[in-house]
């Protein structure tokens, strides 16, 4: 079996021994383990994070095989968080991978004790439950980096990362600030999202998405956890 080492050896010739140091020490959740957050969770197990939290109420199902990491032909049923988590501690067996099977709500949000995390991802697809987030995130420890909207996608390269507040061409950022504006409840703390302006012209059935977009949302999401961590 490989060791801790071998398996990052790449990285730790990129990020140096102190930043790996600092990324085995960091603690992550990672809320929603679909088209973005499966990603996300993979890029940061791969680089070096060795506590990770991964949050998510689904099973896999068919429709999730086209751009979610962990979606198989022979796992569909299965809890997308213990899916996910299987495949992760075959990279990395030592690891620490709590599964939580549950969705995240105004009903179980006081069970997460977000103090205790060094970083939350948001990567929530419901309006309601991404402002709770949101708020309750930015008023904990925790620092947050959340994931605007990916469906209706199709170009990577316009993807891109800036605060809250200065997304552009992004609606599920437009309807979450009317929802602060109008609730009088607002982020306590500046957040960066990874966004994407990019307007099809033409319209679609549906909320379609592809890996191509999905997978880049969550690899710049991971990244802005890592860049952080060794620019320190």
């Amino acid at each position: 079996m490989a060791t801790e080492s071998e398996i990052f050896n790449r990285a730790e010739l990129l990020l140096g021994s102190d930043g790996m140091k600092r990324i085995a020490s960091t603690k992550v959740l990672v809320m929603g383990v679909g088209g973005v957050g499966s990603w996300c969770a993979e890029c940061l197990i791969r680089t070096g994070i060795r506590h990770l939290t991964i949050v998510d109420a689904d099973v896999v199902q068919a429709s999730n095989i086209n751009r979610q990491l962990m979606a198989l032909t022979n796992n569909i049923g299965q809890s997308k968080v213990e899916a996910l988590k299987e495949r992760l501690l075959l990279i990395n067996p030592k690891a620490t991978i709590d599964a939580i099977q549950k969705e995240y709500n105004e009903d179980t949000a006081s069970e997460f004790d977000l103090d205790s995390y060094d970083y939350v991802v948001d990567a929530i697809d419901s309006l309601k439950d991404k402002a709770l987030l949101i708020l309750q995130t930015t008023a904990s420890k925790a620092k947050l980096f959340s994931s605007m909207g990916a469906a209706l996608k199709l170009d990577p390269t316009k993807i891109a990362v800036a605060e809250f507040w200065k997304v552009k061409g992004d609606p599920l950022a437009k309807a979450l600030r009317n929802r602060f504006k109008k609730s009088g409840q607002f982020p306590t703390s500046k957040f960066k999202c990874v966004y994407s302006e990019e307007r099809l012209p033409y319209k679609t059935e549906g909320k379609g998405s592809i890996a191509q977009v999905t997978a880049v949302f969550g690899f710049m999401l991971a990244s802005l956890i890592i860049k952080e961590l060794t620019n320190n």
